[in-house]
């Protein structure tokens, strides 16, 4: 019998009876609703997650520095723990695993153009820090060397700082106050968006390290000049992270003279590494909801082979007529399969449509990302009709086994 005979015969079967076929196909539709729905909150929170591995740059270790405790362990005493740009200069010499450092200060200051003023992080630091962080510039130039080494007044502008300040007008040029020192806007960076944190990147304001020190920060703690707030410090290849995280470690408890007893006092993160982390976390999840939705499929799978068997049952005096006109019995199973296959095929439909409808509308609501991609859609179809052939199959091996005498004889 050809498939689209078959076709029609499933479709005026399923018509026959409409709010049964619904009910019936009413747990495919639960179940490839609710693995649609899982599949795009976790692809959008690894989306999510990807790109805020992106904006961190490749290969870049965060040297911060951390309290230590003191000579005098017993009286629970710490030491303020100091970092200094000399320790990023030696971690260039004597780190080869190691290609740019990028020492940083930073405070959260007001900055005023004209009428408009806004609370912003001021970052001091040098030019090697947008490769670093492999973050260029929409516009403009970066620092020169000179104004890194004479202090010059010159600002690059995250581009949410330069909407704030200056809305549709052009920033490149213009001068904006930073505590009363004025500073001339060179250059607007990137969109970076949001960093794994939830924070804002774009509302920020980078100037020279040097200027930075000697007209708003005095240093990074007012006390020791030279001191840093951060390190940035990027390894020559993904292979080499671990070994330059090693190299740094012993050279800076050498250069801070620390005893072998004691703790560091400073501390090493690899932003890519948590983040990555999170990631296979966040991938775990996902397939663990994926999978306690399919237990829906397979509850939906187990009531239609049901329903096709009480179908078959009923359908036993129509069987021995196929059977006595010439029908073979591969046919009959053939048409018994094609309802239960069909009876999937459009209970995955709807479910696809239902599980997209809830997953975009939930993450629009709660501002989840949300991500659908074509293999998954044509996966979560594609499992229900799979779901069809299997529990399909029992009871369309049932009807063509049927004794065609029998059968006619059947009520």
């Amino acid at each position: 019998m050809p498939i689209y005979e078959s076709l029609k015969i499933a479709l005026r079967a399923l018509r026959a009876n409409l709010l049964r076929s619904f009910l019936t196909m009413l747990g495919i539709i639960v179940g490839v609703s609710s693995v649609v729905a899982m599949v795009a909150f976790a692809s959008g929170a690894q989306r999510e997650i990807d790109r805020q591995i992106e904006t961190l740059g490749a290969n870049v270790l965060m040297i911060v520095p951390e309290l230590n405790r003191g000579a005098d362990a017993k009286a629970g005493l710490y030491q303020a723990a100091i970092l200094r740009e000399s320790d990023a200069d030696a971690i260039d010499v004597h780190v080869p695993q190691v290609i740019a450092t990028a020492p940083s200060v930073r405070a959260e200051l007001q900055v005023i153009h004209k009428s408009r003023n806004t609370w912003v992080t001021v970052n001091g630091t040098t030019a090697r820090y947008f490769p670093i962080r492999e973050w260029p510039l929409s516009r403009g130039r970066p620092f020169s060397g000179k104004e890194q080494s004479n202090g010059g007044k010159v600002a690059l502008l995250g581009t949410d700082t330069a909407e704030k300040l200056f809305g549709d007008s052009e920033p490149v040029g213009q001068t904006i106050r930073i505590l009363s020192v004025p500073f001339e806007v060179i250059g607007i960076l990137a969109e970076k968006g949001t960093s794994g944190a939830g924070r804002a990147q774009d509302d920020i304001i980078f100037i020279p390290i040097s200027t930075a020190q000697r007209r708003l920060f005095g240093s990074a703690n007012m006390v020791h000049r030279g001191s840093v707030d951060y390190i940035l410090a990027k390894a020559s290849s993904t292979g080499s992270v671990k070994l330059a995280e090693r190299e740094i470690t012993s050279l800076l408890r050498q250069r801070h003279r620390i005893q072998a007893s004691r703790s560091n006092d400073f501390r090493i993160v690899d932003p890519a590494a948590l983040m990555k982390a999170q990631h296979a976390a966040s991938r775990t999840i996902g397939w663990l909801l994926a999978g306690i939705a399919g237990v829906s499929l397979v509850v939906g799978g187990i009531s239609i082979m049901n329903i096709m068997l009480v179908s078959v049952t009923e359908r036993t005096r129509e069987i021995g007529l196929r059977i006595a006109v010439g029908a073979r019995s591969k046919d009959v199973q053939f048409q018994f399969l094609m309802e239960a296959v069909l009876l999937c095929f459009l209970g995955g439909m709807i479910g696809l449509a239902a599980g997209a409808g809830v997953a975009f509308a939930a993450g629009k609501l709660a501002g989840w990302p949300v991500f659908l991609s074509p293999l998954s859609l044509i996966g979560a179809v594609g499992l229900a009709s799979a779901v069809g052939v299997f529990f399909g199959f029992f009871p369309a091996r049932r009807a063509s086994r049927l004794d065609p005498v029998t059968a006619l004889r059947g009520e």
